[in-house]
């Protein structure tokens, strides 16, 4: 069955139970259109977009051509300003976005201090408003990705404050929850509260998404048996390895599960992605391509020492060279 996202005048369904996370500087378009080879069907997300900043001009790069994409992309938005959120919705909204989600998670210091992202657990009044606002600006559902609590409270009345607020979510008009099981201040340190994302789902009407420390097909499977998740969502797990999503998607689906490619194959990819940004950004794609190349360049003799070779890749041509290089060696 479908999952179904029920949006103010329009309804989005879901075949593929597996989504991808916003990752700022990680899920451009480049980095999805990778992602999507393994998974078609799953619903990927933009790099997160600053309300404000695509209001004055800034951040429209991260939602161009929506439209030309194949698959359902979503378009994270965050601030902590209502009527620049419901704009930025309507804004992304006529680019095409298959639904519109808040950030209310992102622990970074320097969003959460100006009462974006995380920090607008600490003020759920405001955090309802910019969903009533964005709710009230476009007919896609509206959904939001947040965490357990800004605190660290391992106990029932930790949960007990994990279920009000996104009981206060739900109430405001979110159609879905993702929900990553640790606080603002874990960021990302220990393990994810998988009972706690239970006991939040038994008390929501909606969908939720269980979020945090799901990083193979066993994870998966594990993390909605514990949860009762309607799906899950795969973060920093796929950073180097966009066929992620599509494992835990054929896991889900008791499908066989896709082969994770083999170092020659990695390589490739690696290349293949560089090539992409340069063309994309010019020399400034190589600097953007170094963190994925530490990622994906990895499960061979002399990995180590090669990918800090990649890193001292003075122009685009000489990574090239230097991953060719490589390539021939391993065949």
């Amino acid at each position: 069955m479908p999952l179904k996202i029920q949006g103010r005048l329009l309804e989005r369904q879901l075949r593929c139970r597996a989504l991808q996370s916003p990752l700022a500087g990680v899920s451009d378009r480049i980095f999805r259109n990778l992602v999507r080879r393994w998974a078609p069907d799953a619903l990927l997300f933009t790099e997160m977009v600053n309300a404000t900043s695509l209001e004055l001009g800034h951040g429209r790069l991260k939602m161009d051509g929506l439209q030309e994409e194949t698959g359902p992309i979503g378009v994270q938005l965050f601030d902590h300003h209502p009527d620049a959120m419901a704009d930025a919705a309507r804004r992304a909204a006529d680019a095409g976005a298959f639904l519109i989600d808040i950030n209310m998670g992102c622990p970074v210091r320097k969003i959460a201090r100006k009462g974006g992202g995380s920090g607008l657990i600490r003020d759920p009044d405001l955090a309802c408003r910019i969903v009533e606002k964005v709710v009230a600006a476009v007919g896609l559902p509206v959904t939001v990705k947040t965490r357990l609590g800004w605190c660290s409270e391992h106990n029932a009345i930790g949960v007990e404050a994990a279920v009000n607020w996104c009981r206060r979510l739900e109430d405001a008009g979110a159609r879905m929850l993702t929900l990553h099981g640790r606080t603002r201040e874990q960021r990302f340190s220990g393990t994810a509260d998988w009972n706690a994302i239970a006991a939040v789902k038994a008390a929501l009407r909606i969908p939720l998404i269980a979020n945090g420390d799901v990083n193979s097909p066993e994870e998966a499977l594990r993390c909605l048996r514990i949860t009762g998740a309607d799906g899950v969502m795969v973060g920093r797990g796929s950073m180097g390895a966009p066929w992620l999503v599509g494992q835990i998607d054929a896991a889900l689906s008791g499908l066989p599960i896709p082969t994770t490619p083999a170092p020659l194959d990695r390589l490739v990819l690696a290349k293949e992605q560089l090539l992409a940004l340069i063309e994309a950004r010019g020399d400034h794609g190589l600097l953007i391509a170094r963190k994925h190349m530490s990622w994906t360049c990895t499960g061979f003799p002399g990995a180590s020492q090669f990918r800090q070779q990649l890193m001292r890749a003075p122009t685009p041509a000489a990574a090239l060279d230097l991953l060719d290089q490589q390539m021939q060696r391993i065949q």
